[in-house]
């Protein structure tokens, strides 16, 4: 089983602990359907060189958009040994007549399904060319392989997914093509989501579901079930859940620490050609209000090049983010993927520039732009980056929490994350990053509030705005 690594992995822009956060998952699950006695090695090129002296009798590629020329190569190379290829993924689902010449046997959609009954097939000698998802449920799924992970390659080797997919349909989200024809949202048993986090050794967890908070009951008795295992964790999240009910407060007194939210754009406009409903008439300050109180640290994503940017959004929008004390921000060009509304929309428009999947790496533009030319775009989403991380706003930003552990824990995270590459790169080297986990979990830490003699929470000093 073999990941490819992501074109950008292998550019100018590759920050080599970005890609060597968390074991390919997909492939480790659909490891697990298979026979007790079956020889299985998994492959993760963005931490490891891949061996492909070997010849085995299946070969499984998972495929995005900007690994696919890369999947493809692979998959022709052991093809022509004679080795049995399949391939699935984002990318193929999306596009499977571009994918099938390259592979024995596609599969279109969620793999839980229609995997299972490929390997039935395929022992018995009459595997079909293409196996579409016709059944969605997660009630039966076995343990993760994760016998099959090479840990010590993995800053944040306890990663876990409990859903699959998402309940809102954003006009650029790559998800909505990989979930057509069935549920496009749903979730583990809560007993089984537990066992699984009960298996992983230590305490640091990051889930990578992308909604962790997206069905209440659900998140609700999972974060239940998880009081009093003493973990920290991180996850994803949309600002309208995060200011329903108490589930966020449920979700931090379990242990949840740092989290991933989709502000995308500050403008209406643009929200509503997104078609992001979850967040419109959403207070973006009371939700980041909330998540502070809580001692939430935030990773905001900004999208950049929608209709109706101009050339001040990045200005405005870094400015934004540094007073709102984001822990740390990712920018993206707007980048219409294949199987998506905003595609279709696009292509009807005649403003898709090419399909070099390649550069679908939401930092190039590949699309004819509006408000803005490609050139503005480009430099302003490349000066978003590198104004955030300035030392000055790093620092800025940090000042704005009202207590000074906090003040530390966002400075050391955001400084950490972005301004220590030389140490990160060496630490890959040597092939010690699994050592560097309890620096993190330390980071995410719960902070102690110290009370005095009337009970009264004591803030170090006032909030400086």
């Amino acid at each position: 089983m073999i990941l490819p690594a992501l074109t950008e992995a292998k550019s100018p822009y590759w920050r080599p602990i970005k890609y060597s956060l968390f074991p390919p998952l997909c492939l480790a699950t659909l490891a697990a359907y298979c026979n007790a006695d079956d020889e299985i090695t998994l492959q993760d090129e963005h931490v490891e060189e891949i061996d492909t002296s070997d010849k085995p009798d299946i070969l499984v590629i998972q495929v995005y958009i900007t690994n696919a020329f890369r999947a493809y190569r692979f998959a022709d190379e052991y093809r022509k040994k004679g080795c049995y290829v399949c391939l699935g993924g984002l990318h193929v689902t999306s596009l499977p007549e571009e994918a099938i010449p390259h592979a024995d046997t596609i599969f279109l959609g969620p793999g839980e399904e229609s995997w299972p009954r490929f390997l039935k097939d395929f022992y018995n000698g009459n595997a079909a060319k293409i196996y579409i998802s016709s059944e969605r449920t997660l009630e039966t799924i076995p343990p993760i392989r994760r016998d099959l992970i090479k840990r010590h390659l993995y800053l944040v080797p306890n990663s876990i997914v409990v859903s699959r997919g998402c309940p809102h349909h954003c006009s650029f989200c790559y998800k909505d093509a990989f979930f057509e024809g069935g549920k496009s949202f749903y979730t583990q048993r809560v007993d089984a989501a537990l066992a699984e986090i009960e298996r992983l050794p230590g305490r640091h967890l990051y889930f990578l579901d992308d909604h962790l908070l997206g069905n209440q009951r659900f998140a609700s008795t999972l974060f239940e079930g998880m009081r009093g295992m003493n973990r920290v964790f991180q996850g994803a999240s949309t600002i309208d859940a995060i200011l329903r009910g108490d589930l966020i407060e449920k979700a931090a007194e379990a242990g949840l620490r740092s989290i991933f939210v989709g502000f995308e754009t500050l403008s209406n406009g643009n929200l509503i050609q997104s078609n992001k409903k979850q967040n419109l008439g959403r207070d973006y300050t009371e939700a980041i209000k909330r998540l502070h109180s809580l001692g939430v640290m935030i990773n905001g994503s900004f999208v950049f090049g929608l209709d109706d940017d101009n050339k001040d959004v990045f200005k405005r929008t870094v400015d934004w983010a540094v007073k709102q004390a984001l822990t740390t921000s990712t920018f993206h060009i707007l980048t219409p993927y294949p199987g998506t509304k905003l595609f279709q929309q696009m292509q009807a428009e005649h403003r898709i520039l090419h399909k070099q999947w390649d550069l679908y790496d939401t930092r190039h533009v590949v699309y004819q732009t509006k408000s803005l030319s490609p050139v503005e775009l480009k430099k302003g989403y490349n000066w978003a980056y590198k104004s955030f991380y300035t030392w000055s706003n790093i620092f800025k930003a940090s000042l704005q929490h009202d207590n000074i552990k906090h003040v530390v824990k966002h400075f050391a995270y955001a400084g950490g994350w972005k301004k220590f590459e030389p140490l990160w790169n060496f630490v890959i080297k040597t092939q010690g990053l699994n050592k560097m986990l309890p620096i993190l979990e330390a980071i995410l830490s719960k902070v102690q509030k110290r009370k005095n003699v009337n009970n009264n929470t004591i803030s170090p000093f006032p909030a400086i705005a």
